[in-house]
């Protein structure tokens, strides 16, 4: 009988908003809008520390096409 494997997933890279839009070429206001329209997840740990997901945030990207393709 032949195993089966389940798809991998990517391990979650939590970083702080700061990490995140220093990664993302943008403001941390942008990273809070993101999260705040639900385009991004937010990770709450505690009360007050806000983290997202790297990988998540490379899901946003969208490849722009070229006139050659």
């Amino acid at each position: 009988m032949a195993r089966t494997t389940e798809p991998k997933t990517p391990k979650r890279q939590l970083v702080s908003l700061s990490t995140a839009a220093e990664y993302a070429d943008c403001g941390v206001n942008t990273i809070r809008r993101w999260i705040s329209e639900g385009r991004l997840p937010g990770y709450r740990l505690g009360p007050k520390l806000l983290k997202v997901d790297l990988n998540e945030l490379d899901e946003l990207a969208q490849r722009v096409p070229t006139a050659g393709a």
